[in-house]
């Protein structure tokens, strides 16, 4: 669990900039370069190239070179497994808690359960 949430906050350190945001919405359903980037944001080259290798490290991008420029796409996998893993994290069902006392289920799940009896009623 400790590792998970680890992991779950650095990719959330890495989505934690506006910019970089901005780069993966461009970069979905198109390849882009860095000029194009650079123009649509309003910021400079190197700053994008510097937002862009951090997504590239992070797995999120994948860059493909074509002729003298190199494109960037969103990777459509990691992006996929980052969403459900936030959605999971941002979802208030609390039906998967693993946080187990002996045989005592979680607080929880145990709220969960009895809210939904009395959404019944």
């Amino acid at each position: 669990m400790n590792k998970e949430a680890n992991k779950l906050a650095r990719w959330l350190k890495v989505l934690s900039v506006g910019t970089r945001v901005r780069i993966i919405q461009l970069l979905k359903g198109r390849a882009l370069c860095v000029n194009a980037l650079a123009y649509r944001l309003n910021v400079t080259q190197s700053a994008v190239s510097q937002h862009l290798r951090l997504l590239r490290a992070a797995g999120l991008v994948i860059d493909e070179k074509r002729g003298y420029y190199v494109h960037y796409r969103l990777n459509e996998e990691t992006f996929a497994e980052w969403k459900e893993a936030i959605d999971h994290m941002l979802d208030t069902k609390f039906e998967n808690c693993s946080e187990k006392k002996g045989s005592q289920k979680c607080a929880a799940t145990k709220r969960t359960k009895k809210n939904a009896r009395n959404r019944k009623t």
